[in-house]
């Protein structure tokens, strides 16, 4: 049975409210930390590319608390790969959904559609409950290092640049979720 962290609530607070002013939060997730922000602040998302050495044209993904934080981005699948995606979650599976020209290129990249997922670590799903939306997450390192699995790392890789820390272990998986095509169920990144 996991070690799951306990949720404290002025932890939370203090966390939106960097979200809200733009800032970046670190969290933990399923696997790693991850580095998040308010998907539809472009500053915000601009400066964690920039603090993490990551291209734009890659894309990112966003982790939601509840589907429902989702389906606005999102166009329709058909039924049955729906309820496969939909099977999966809460927990440690990104799917690439497709999207409308309307996601803003600095999410979806050089891409027509989005890396999504609904948490099932309760600290993140807590935080985006309390955040009111999703998150842009991706993971605590810069490029080409390995993901921050603690706070501690989390400081090292960044000793500025980082907003706020929701302290908590990471519980679920033991690496970086599977990556799936939402339309076909081709594994794009393996566990």
């Amino acid at each position: 049975m996991p070690n799951y962290p306990v949720i404290r609530p002025w932890q939370l607070r203090r966390t939106v409210h960097a979200l809200d002013s733009g800032g970046l939060a670190a969290y933990p997730t399923e696997a790693v930390y991850g580095l998040g922000c308010d998907p539809l602040n472009p500053e915000a998302v601009q400066r964690l590319l920039t603090l993490k050495q990551r291209p734009m044209h890659k894309g990112l993904i966003l982790i939601a608390a509840e589907f429902a934080q989702l389906e606005p981005w999102l166009t329709p699948l058909p039924a049955t790969r729906r309820r496969t995606v939909l099977a999966s979650w809460p927990g440690p599976h990104t799917w690439v959904w497709p999207v409308s020209e309307a996601v803003p290129v600095w999410l979806r990249g050089a891409h027509t559609s989005l890396a999504v997922r609904v948490t099932a670590h309760p600290l993140a799903r807590a935080l985006c409950a309390a955040f009111g939306g999703p998150l842009v997450s991706t993971s605590a390192n810069p490029a080409g290092r390995r993901p921050a699995r603690s706070p501690l790392r989390v400081h090292q890789y960044f000793p500025t640049g980082v907003d706020a820390i929701l302290y908590g272990p990471c519980v679920g998986a033991t690496g970086p979720t599977p990556i799936r095509d939402a339309l076909t169920g081709e594994v794009l990144r393996p566990a």
